[in-house]
C-alpha cells in the first residue's frame, strides 16, 4: 500500500449533545476529521452520547460535526441498528466491534446495512486480546480494520499497550493491502512504531484533547507519523 501521509484523527468522547458541540468546535480548529467514541454502558463500561441508559440511546443528529469527516466507533453490544442510524445521520465511517457479532454472516450483513444507509466506509474493531483471525474472512469486505492499542476500553487516558505494534505488524504481514487503524494511548512516543508496523490511521484522544495547545500537538503527531513512513 503506497501512502504518503498518515491520517491523524482526534477522538471525541461526548457526555451529551452539548459536549459534542464543544468537542466539535475544539477539533475543527485544527483538524478536518473526528473519531467519535460511542459507549453503551454494556459492551463498554461507561455511557457516552447518545446513550442515556445502558443499551438505550436517544434520537440524535450530527449537525455539530457538519463538514468534517466523521468516524463513529461503536463500542456497543448491539451495533447494527445504531450504526445504520449514524450512517443516516451523515457519519462518513462506521466501525463496530467484531466481538459484538455472533458470526461472520451477520458481520457481512452489518457492513452492507451501514453502507446502504449512507456510510462511505465500514469496518470492524478488535479488542487487544481478540485473535486477528476473526477478521480474516471479512478482509475483502472491510474498508478498515481498527485495532485497539489499549488493554481495556471505554474512557480516555488508559495507557498504551506495548503489544499493539506487533499486532499491527502481524495483520499487515498477512494482508499487505488492508487499511489498518489504531486507537488508544497513541502519542508522540509510540506513533512512529505503529506507523512503521503498518498503521495508516491513528486515532488520538488524550494526547490532543488534554493538551494545552491541541493544534501544536496535532502537528507534532503528524510530523512524527509522516517521518516514520517507509519510503
Amino acid at each position: 500500500m503506497q501512502i504518503d501521509s498518515i491520517e491523524i484523527i482526534p477522538t471525541c468522547v461526548a457526555r451529551d449533545a452539548s459536549d459534542l458541540v464543544s468537542a466539535g468546535q475544539k477539533i475543527r480548529a485544527f483538524a478536518t476529521s473526528v473519531h467519535v467514541d460511542v459507549d453503551d454502558g454494556i459492551f463498554a463500561p461507561h455511557l457516552s452520547w447518545p446513550y442515556v441508559r445502558a443499551g438505550e440511546y436517544d434520537p440524535f443528529d450530527l449537525s455539530a460535526l457538519a463538514g468534517m469527516t466523521t468516524e463513529v466507533h461503536l463500542m456497543v453490544g448491539e451495533p447494527r441498528e445504531v450504526g445504520a442510524a449514524f450512517a443516516r445521520a451523515g457519519a462518513t465511517r462506521i466501525i463496530a466491534h467484531a466481538e459484538a457479532f455472533p458470526d461472520t454472516e451477520t458481520m457481512h450483513g452489518a457492513l452492507d446495512m451501514w453502507k446502504q444507509n449512507g456510510a462511505a466506509e465500514a469496518g470492524f474493531a478488535l479488542l487487544m486480546d481478540t485473535p486477528l483471525e476473526v477478521v480474516e474472512p471479512l478482509i475483502a469486505a472491510c474498508d478498515v480494520v481498527h485495532l485497539m492499542s489499549i488493554a481495556t476500553i471505554g474512557t480516555q487516558g488508559i495507557p498504551y499497550d506495548a503489544r499493539a505494534s506487533a499486532r499491527v505488524a502481524a495483520l499487515r504481514a498477512r494482508f499487505p493491502d488492508a487499511l489498518i487503524s489504531v486507537d488508544g494511548g497513541v502519542s508522540e512516543e509510540n506513533i512512529g512504531d505503529l506507523v512503521r508496523a503498518g498503521a495508516r490511521r491513528c486515532c488520538v484522544g488524550s494526547a490532543l484533547m488534554r493538551s494545552e495547545n491541541p493544534a501544536e500537538a496535532f502537528e507534532r503527531l503528524k510530523t512524527a507519523a509522516d517521518s516514520a513512513i517507509e519510503r
